[in-house]
């Protein structure tokens, strides 16, 4: 069956997050469904425990889609903004009571360098493809001592790089680049200037705790 004309990523993703049926297209996992009914729907148990728990001071959720996190963050008291590229998910994060902003994470984000906790929840340390650029940007964002809350694929992924794309309803969408990142988030954090803190693993799901150092690393003369 030949693929209809393509669709912008945006839009595909704006689709799957009003209601539209969402397809992964990739060539090392091949056809998945997104999951945008789990990130419409409230935080679950491992949510709590593995994600919000560790966001106990004012956190940047980037890629916080239809803000399950940030509104649960706000809920707790806890000062948090979300960054998305899509329309869609900064007005449904603003609907359940977060505070949300359409950015690329690359580009001007308030309160540089000096957030708690960078959140990247939902294997979004993919974003763009290249987690190391990904994990040295939240380095620029954090203060001394701050972490990066990564969600991980499982033991085994390594790291894998994909040209992915979106299918809504026979429509394809353009490719773009993601990453999956796994047990090797130890060597991507030190090649980014972090630290692994922890590594945790709750009903199959998997998250990191990488912190800024308190100080900077010596130049060497």
């Amino acid at each position: 069956m030949k693929e209809r004309l393509e669709l912008c990523p945006h839009a595909a993703f704006n689709a799957a997050l009003s209601g539209e049926r969402c397809e992964v297209v990739t060539a090392s996992e091949g056809v998945t469904q997104l999951p945008a009914e789990r990130w419409l729907g409230p935080p679950d148990l491992t949510d709590q425990r593995l994600l919000l728990s560790r966001c106990d001071g004012p956190t940047l959720d980037v890629g916080c889609g239809p803000g399950r996190l940030s509104a649960a963050l706000v809920a707790r008291g806890t000062v948090v903004m979300g960054i998305d590229v899509s329309d869609v998910a900064v007005m449904q994060a603003i609907d359940r009571g977060a505070t949300a902003l359409r950015r690329d994470v690359f580009g001007p984000v308030p309160a540089l360098g000096r957030w708690h906790h960078v959140l990247l929840a939902d294997g979004n340390v993919g974003i763009g493809g290249d987690p190391v650029r990904l994990l040295r940007r939240s380095v620029e964002l954090l203060r001394k001592g701050g972490t990066v809350v990564v969600e991980l694929s499982a033991p085994g992924t390594g790291l894998r790089r994909d040209r992915i794309r979106l299918r809504v309803q026979g429509r394809m969408s353009a490719p773009f680049d993601w990453a999956s990142v796994g047990a090797v988030v130890g060597s991507l954090a030190d090649e980014s200037g972090l630290e692994l803190l922890r590594l945790d693993e709750l009903a199959g799901r998997w998250v990191a705790v990488l912190r800024r150092p308190l100080a900077d690393p010596a130049v060497q003369s």
